[in-house]
């Protein structure tokens, strides 16, 4: 299994596309945060990152489909899939494998934006005066999050060869996995249900790891959320061998 990591891993990183997709998104997330007028930090006037957490979700929507699109589209596109299979490997194998090497880069992509926390914590007044436990809540939310939208994305490459119509999938799959219960809780009909529809959602648990608590039941959900994703991708698979 640490082969096949081995060999996504870098088989990525030897692409231009994991550069140009991790720069893409430290570049955006670095504009909302620091230039654009509606969103920067500096006309805020407190040193605390909840702008940038609640924008890296959407960005996520984008930057781990563009990660995870080719796992298995490109594999199967390009024939080499077959030969994988016939390697002394499980399938679950195979996935965990694809998956924890996304999972990586996604890591990867993260790691340069704590510098923001580094910057705000030095431009506080008094110098240090940001709530670093509800910093690191929200980078374990961040985490997390990142580990259901990648079992989204592996799971999408599973369903085709092409990588743009895994991409497609998969963010619209995330998107509705992160907004479309809340939405569906504000329907006609089903605002009786309301909390029960929230706590489907991803948001919901996101929000709540972020306030620097973490509890238990919503570290269960996301752990569940992506073992769903993981064990549909092996029913797709298995069922195309």
């Amino acid at each position: 299994m640490y082969a096949v990591f081995k060999r996504e891993l870098f088989s990525f990183l030897s692409s231009m596309v994991a550069y140009i997709t991790i720069g893409i998104f430290l570049l955006v997330s670095g504009l909302l945060l620091w230039f654009f007028p509606d969103t920067s930090i500096l006309d805020y006037g407190y040193a605390e990152l909840n702008g940038f957490f609640s924008l890296v979700p959407y960005l996520f929507m984008f930057l781990i489909p563009a990660i995870t699109m080719r796992s298995f589209a490109e594999e199967r596109k390009d024939g080499t899939y077959e030969l994988l299979i016939t390697k002394p490997i499980t399938l679950w194998e195979i996935i965990i494998a694809k998956y924890f090497a996304s999972l990586v880069l996604v890591l990867f992509a993260l790691i340069p934006t704590l510098i923001y926390y580094y910057s705000i914590s030095k431009l506080g007044f008094p110098e240090g005066n940001i709530d670093s436990g509800a910093v690191i809540g929200s980078y374990i939310g961040l985490f997390l999050l990142g580990a259901v939208f990648t079992s989204i994305g592996i799971f999408s490459s599973a369903l085709t060869k092409n990588q743009v119509i895994a991409f497609v999938i998969s963010a619209a799959l995330c998107a509705f996995a992160y907004l479309g219960f809340d939405y569906t809780s504000q329907v006609v009909g089903l605002q009786n249900f309301e909390s029960l529809i929230n706590n489907l959602g991803i948001n919901q648990h996101y929000i709540s790891i972020s306030r620097g608590v973490l509890d238990t039941r919503d570290l269960i959900y996301f752990i569940t959320f992506s073992m769903f994703f993981l064990l549909f991708t092996k029913l797709i698979i298995g069922g195309k061998r």
